[in-house]
């Protein structure tokens, strides 16, 4: 049965988060059948989709709450602080779950991995790690395409750049948006003018349900499409347009965040982070384009109207990116 059969049972593991939120839309607006898998066993879902409890650091738990599938999402995202604890244990946690069910693994990812860059980024870029996470997401991808070359499961991995929109947690989140509804200041931590190309929560699980369908994107990894890059004070300015008010964002340079990080343990993980808001923060999706197709490219004005609408029935919190 193909994977693109709406009889194909869909489990999405981290289902609650914001991609994982994105994803049962995505998957449920093609019609599939869909599992939502979190640890509680209860979310508000949309009509249809099926609820299970499940914990992607324990694989017998996993082999349970996938069984049945024809493909397993993992959009598991720990706290920064428990990344290198328990992300190794979600993969092998999910691999498992998804061997046991003869299921396809499509893997959830970041473009953390490439270290400093000095344009747009291609899959065909070495990992040159700089940071902890990145050097952690390195090493989770390399596991995750290892499983594909043994034989074990069939995998994708879907790479977005800094993600914005309905239920994100991430700098552009946190620190633009959060204060562009509640009339405050915002934050910014890198250079103004840079290019940056964010990627759209939406688009991101349609480009994820997109690699989950075509046979030729196994064992690789694939950059989801975005519009063209703009500068920080370009999408500010966007920000502004749609609240009909100047948004005043201050930047805060390394040394400050730094400081922030010996109270604040969030700040402290993403502190590291800081060099992507310092260098072009783009993505070249040609690759996917030519294979798989156009995927979904939402405009920003478009995107952001959306993203505020969803901010102004939801509490702002925090500081400095979380991950995607």
């Amino acid at each position: 049965m193909d994977p693109n059969s709406g009889e194909k049972l869909h489990v999405v593991v981290g289902a609650t988060g914001g991609t994982g939120r994105a994803l049962v839309r995505e998957l449920l607006r093609r019609g599939r059948r869909v599992r939502a898998v979190n640890r509680s066993g209860t979310a508000t879902m949309p009509a249809g989709v099926e609820v299970v409890a499940g914990n992607a650091l324990d694989a017998a738990s996993m082999v349970a709450a996938c069984r049945d599938a024809g493909v397993v999402y993992n959009a598991v995202n720990p706290p920064l602080p428990r990344w290198r604890d328990d992300f190794p244990a979600a993969i092998d946690g999910t691999l498992a779950g998804a061997e046991a069910a003869g299921a396809r693994l499509v893997f959830v990812d970041d473009t953390w991995m490439y270290g400093r860059v000095t344009g747009p980024m291609t899959e065909d870029l070495p990992p040159r790690p700089v940071s902890n996470k990145g050097l952690l997401r390195a090493w989770l991808a390399e596991r995750v395409l290892a499983a594909h070359a043994q034989g074990r499961v069939e995998t994708v991995i879907g790479r977005a750049t800094e993600l914005y929109g309905p239920a994100v947690e991430s700098l552009l989140g946190r620190n633009l948006f959060g204060p562009a509804v509640g009339r405050g200041s915002g934050l910014w931590i890198g250079n103004f003018d840079e290019p940056l190309a964010p990627t759209f929560i939406d688009d991101f699980a349609y480009g994820l349900a997109d690699l989950a369908e075509h046979e030729g994107t196994l064992g690789q990894a694939w950059h989801i499409p975005t519009p063209p890059a703009v500068t920080a004070r370009e999408f500010i300015r966007m920000i502004s347009t749609e609240i009909q008010r100047p948004l005043p964002v201050r930047r805060l340079g390394p040394g400050l965040v730094r400081a922030l990080g010996t109270v604040s343990p969030v700040a402290r993980e993403g502190a590291e982070m800081l060099y992507q808001f310092q260098q072009p923060h783009v993505a070249d999706a040609s690759r996917f384009r030519a294979v798989v197709g156009p995927g979904s490219v939402t405009d920003y004005r478009t995107g952001i109207r959306r993203t505020l609408a969803w901010y102004r029935t939801t509490p702002h919190r925090g500081l400095l990116p979380s991950g995607s």
